[in-house]
């Protein structure tokens, strides 16, 4: 039987979590899909928490070496995304403290509550208005540039809660999962981080003649 040219075959693309379904049986083929899939995201968000290209290769291939290895204890209750972007993410910092000279410590560990409490969040202390829209000044170089300086320059945990929420947008939930915290604790330092962000941005791009000084008699 003759198939028309101009008959079309449907291709079905795997879903993620049947790639690591099959990579779990044994399916070498499905498991470099999966690395093929999910590499360049995993090499951007290592990227930007560690700081360097070199480093973050280390840190992608560790990442999927890890994957090939506990590819058995994957667990449904988090997208495959998740799972693997959370293991970037261990290694990673893991990276940053051996680089620092400290202890390696999981993102599993306690959170401290009182750090991470709406309670603590800093007030802005530069307000004013920028000098330009800003999806406009975002389109130029040096504004870019400034803003992956400002974000390298955030304290890691916050850092890498903005990185995955508002950079490679989890949401809440699937950024708490990757991290191992509660959705609070991701809310409130996401919103440090933003917070601290703008405050840097502003700075660099505020307008001194509509700046604001602000009062925190209210405060104690």
């Amino acid at each position: 039987m003759e198939i028309a040219a101009s008959q079309k075959f449907e291709i079905v693309e795997r879903s993620d979590e049947q790639l690591q379904q099959q990579a779990a049986s044994g399916d070498f083929v499905a498991f470099q899909e999966l690395i093929s899939r999910f590499q360049s995201r995993v090499f951007r968000v290592a990227r930007r928490i560690v700081g360097n290209q070199h480093d973050a290769e280390d840190v992608t291939q560790l990442t999927f070496l890890s994957v090939m290895d506990h590819l058995d204890d994957f667990r449904k209750e988090s997208g495959v995304a998740t799972w693997i972007l959370r293991i970037a993410t261990n290694h990673a910092l893991k990276v940053l403290r051996k680089r620092r000279g400290l202890p390696t410590v999981s993102l599993d560990a306690p959170v401290g509550d009182a750090e991470d409490s709406y309670a603590t969040l800093p007030h802005p202390e530069f307000i004013a208005q920028w000098r330009d829209e800003p999806s406009r000044l975002a389109q130029q170089r040096e504004v870019r540039q400034l803003i992956e300086t400002a974000l390298e320059e955030l304290p890691e945990k916050y850092r890498v809660v903005f990185v995955l929420r508002d950079v490679e947008g989890l949401s809440v939930k699937e950024t708490a999962e990757a991290l191992g915290l509660s959705e609070s604790n991701v809310k409130v330092r996401l919103l440090r981080a933003r917070l601290d962000l703008r405050e840097r941005l502003t700075r660099a791009l505020g307008d001194e003649a509509t700046r604001m000084f602000p009062s925190h008699d209210h405060d104690g």
